[in-house]
């Protein structure tokens, strides 16, 4: 595969790698499936509008992150710790290396973001 350049066709390629490994995913799998269930259509959509607007300007997405990542119970720092490992294996693997760095700086900053939410720090950087 040749690697990708961000766009918007490629943050639908981005949603459908990344989360198709959460998914299988011993510690993240189970978080996802408690919250979306075995559709997972809708919430993958939605995650492609979000990155098409973190990554492309779109204003795809309309959405409270923060709000609706603070209703889950149950996460801890390895939570993020595997999250931000998966992203950064799928980013590296599918972009260029200069997409892939926008991407994971993207990414850290929204992980931290939700870290301060949950912890009152960022514990993984």
């Amino acid at each position: 595969m040749a690697l990708l350049e961000l766009e918007p066709e490629s943050m639908g390629v981005l949603v459908q790698a990344f989360y198709g490994a959460v998914r299988e995913d011993p510690l993240l799998g189970p978080v996802f499936l408690r919250a979306l269930g075995d559709d997972w259509s809708p919430h993958l959509e939605r995650l492609t509008h979000f990155w098409r607007t973190m990554m492309l300007g779109t204003r795809e997405f309309q959405g409270n992150v923060y709000g609706t990542h603070m209703r889950l119970g149950g996460i801890g720092p390895a939570h993020f710790e595997r999250w931000l490992a998966l992203f950064d294996a799928t980013a590296m693997r599918l972009f260029t290396p200069p997409a892939a760095a926008a991407l994971l700086q993207a990414a850290h900053r929204v992980a931290a973001s939700l870290q301060l939410g949950y912890f009152d720090k960022v514990v993984v950087a």
